[in-house]
């Protein structure tokens, strides 16, 4: 079915969207500021601009001068703090950059110099942050417990604190500040809301249901009481069109009475789940709304920051938003109603009727910018190989396809595509960027959470180019980490877009073609945007280098960097940090072969603090025994499956594809291991129990 125009509802039926109490006198209307304009000696908000753009109309850094960029200060601005979630972009406003830290704090530090101004030491507990507001002569941050806090812009004291409650848990949100209201978004709850607080004391202004209730436009769309615990959380800033009068905020996935995976118990499509939503900016009144994935099942929502561009489609310039993320496809919507003015198709997709699958999904008519299944490479053939290369025995489906209790594995997957990065809008070359992950997942109701990443798969990714005119690639560059975690990207009037990995480096690639022309060492891992602003006719960019455990885990460095580069900057580059580890580990930590007589036991739990084997065979993602079991070079390993196991087992190794092996119950099976490297190997019985043989 052709959808030329998505369902856009006015008049008496807007009217019935759920709404909050009319601003207060203090928070009256202001004239507009363009959503559109580029950022200049200010970055005022996360995000650049109003619509998201990451974008600097600054030069002097370009594709000439790129050359001699070079550090201009480094600012630790925990002491040298090495632990932590560091998930917050610095802001610059006159001069001053305003950074929140792994602890909460927030600092306020000169951009010139690099020297900390003031500090706000956190007093409510550590929560993920991801940015603050600065407006009305205040700095908004978050507190443990749902609180917003404004601080005193010159000096960092409190001005005010309030505690928000009834909504849904209130963090990871980066705060957004427009003429008197602040918008922030709520996460991870049963139910949750986008929220409009009135900037003078932290009160509610407007609220708008990710899952409404009854009487409330949606709630139709989901089963009986499901909607109570629908989830559908706003949980990444929104963007604003002061000039139309809206904000457009991005929900989440349903949750279900289990996990985002089950979608049994809440039929429906499940608005507003999945969804991009346009609100009146001053009531929260509905407008239109886009639902990207109906009644998800597979974690794929599309929780964006969503970009905002003036662009010229088929000879007219219209007024767009770009939305998607997750599912490596971009909907080019009409921002002023909803529409699509480069088309968008439902297609069929395969159903489950126990998921109460919805029988459609909505594919824009160009296609993605990043394959969407996962590739059965032979094993034994080069590796990594390909980065959708599926691990074996787990059986493997398209993008969409449903699930029930056998693991189904399907790619980009929930942490890949492009996730929670900022993407970027360039006025210079009139593309959207974005980094992405190659993060393929396995989904069935035997998984908790929203799915398992099969252990043992390379997680990688690519930074992608998308003209938002065609909704084509213009081009597309593989790296050697995934960029969908917090990578964002920065582009400039100087031909250049910026962004950081999870080893430590900030590189600059030509806008243009994808081309590597600069790179920098800051020490621990990117999880931020980089920024530009100019300082007494200097301009300057800086980047956040602190890290996050997501997808890497422990093994992505951490820090406290706080960088700024100018063109003839002299600080040289940190010492580079062990990178972080690519593949995905197993559960479980590394085991002696001595210990266990080089003996791996399969299809059993292992227990290290007292190294015995479970007397129950198991399917569980640890049901090897030990998982990770470390010998010397020339070590015989045996694989045994006990007798009193009922079914048949194996180990499959992958993807040097060693040996495949299959064991009645009773039967053992023996290889030696001459070279040094890691071994990954899961049974084809169920590939969810997976081990690692350690060779050094």
């Amino acid at each position: 079915m052709e959808v030329r125009r998505r369902t856009v509802i006015k008049g008496t039926i807007a009217a019935a969207a759920l709404v909050g109490a009319a601003p207060s006198p203090a928070t009256a209307a202001k004239p507009a500021q363009a959503c559109t304009t580029p950022g200049g000696s200010d970055f005022p908000k996360v995000g650049g601009n109003y619509g998201n753009q990451n974008y600097s109309a600054l030069r002097d850094i370009n594709q000439g001068t790129i050359r001699r960029l070079g550090g201009a200060w480094v600012n630790r601005i925990e002491g040298g703090l090495t632990t932590g979630t560091n998930q917050s972009t610095a802001v610059a406003v006159d001069g001053v950059l305003y950074i929140e830290s792994a602890l909460g704090n927030v600092h306020a530090v000169d951009g010139r110099t690099g020297q900390t101004r003031w500090t706000y030491t956190q007093t409510r507990g550590t929560v993920t942050r991801r940015g603050v507001a600065v407006g009305a002569g205040k700095v908004f941050t978050h507190g443990k417990g749902s609180w917003i806090i404004a601080l005193d812009q010159a000096t960092g004291a409190v001005v005010w604190e309030r505690q928000i409650t009834g909504y849904g848990s209130m963090e990871k949100v980066a705060v957004t500040y427009h003429d008197g209201l602040l918008h922030v978004g709520t996460h991870d709850s049963n139910r949750a809301a986008a929220l409009a607080l009135d900037a003078t004391d932290g009160s509610v202004v407007w609220h708008f249901w990710g899952a409404p209730g009854p009487g409330e436009l949606g709630n139709d769309t989901w089963e009986g009481d499901s909607w109570q615990v629908g989830g559908a959380t706003p949980w990444l800033h929104p963007a604003l069109d002061p000039e139309l009068g809206l904000v457009y905020w991005t929900f989440g996935n349903a949750r279900g009475s289990n996990s985002s995976q089950d979608g049994s118990g809440r039929g429906g499509q499940n608005l507003f789940s999945s969804s991009i939503v346009a609100m009146d900016i001053r009531t929260g009144k509905y407008r239109w709304h886009f639902q990207s994935v109906h009644h998800n099942i597979w974690d794929m929502d599309n929780s964006m920051a969503p970009v905002l561009a003036d662009v010229r489609i088929r000879g007219r310039l219209r007024k767009i938003v770009v939305y998607g993320s997750k599912s490596g496809m971009y909907f080019i919507l009409d921002r002023t109603d909803g529409s699509a003015p480069l088309g968008i198709d439902e297609i069929p997709v395969p159903q489950e009727p126990r998921q109460k699958t919805w029988p459609t999904q909505p594919f824009p008519r160009q296609g993605g910018w990043v394959e969407n299944e996962v590739v059965p490479q032979p094993l034994g053939t080069s590796v990594p190989g390909d980065p959708n290369r599926a691990v074996p025995n787990y059986k493997r489906g398209k993008l969409y396809d449903p699930f029930w209790d056998v693991p189904v594995l399907s790619t980009p997957g929930h942490g890949g595509g492009a996730c929670w990065n900022h993407q970027s809008y360039s006025h210079n070359s009139g593309l959207v960027y974005t980094g992405y992950g190659y993060v393929p997942a396995a989904h069935s109701l035997s998984e908790s959470s929203n799915g398992l990443r099969p252990p043992g798969e390379y997680q990688t990714g690519g930074v992608v180019a998308v003209d938002p005119a065609t909704n084509r690639v213009r081009w597309r560059r593989r790296m050697p980490y995934s960029l969908a975690h917090g990578n964002g990207v920065l582009s400039t009037a100087g031909g250049l877009i910026f962004i950081g990995q999870p080893d430590g480096n900030l590189i600059a690639l030509d806008a243009f073609n994808g081309r590597e022309l600069w790179r920098f060492q800051c020490g621990a891992a990117i999880s931020a945007s980089p920024i530009m602003y100019e300082v007494d006719g200097t301009q300057y960019l800086s980047v956040y280098a602190g890290g996050t455990g997501i997808p890497y885990g422990d093994s992505a460095p951490r820090g406290d960097f706080l960088w700024t580069f100018k063109i003839g900057g002299t600080v040289e580059p940190a010492p580079a940090p062990p990178p972080p580890v690519v593949r995905r580990p197993v559960q479980g930590g590394p085991v002696e072969g001595s210990v266990v007589n080089n003996t791996v036991v399969l299809a059993r739990t292992f227990d290290p603090a007292t190294g015995t084997v479970g007397a129950i065979e198991s399917t569980a993602v640890n049901g090897m025994a030990p998982t990770h079991l470390r010998v010397p070079g020339g070590t015989t390993v045996t694989f045994v499956n006990p007798a009193d196991n009922v079914h048949a087992h194996g180990a499959t190794q992958f993807f040097e594809g060693l040996f495949d092996i299959r064991l009645e119950p009773g039967e053992s099976f023996q290889y030696t291991f001459n070279r040094r490297g890691e071994y990954f190997y899961n049974d084809f019985h169920s590939p969810r129990p997976t081990g690692k043989i350690e060779v050094y």
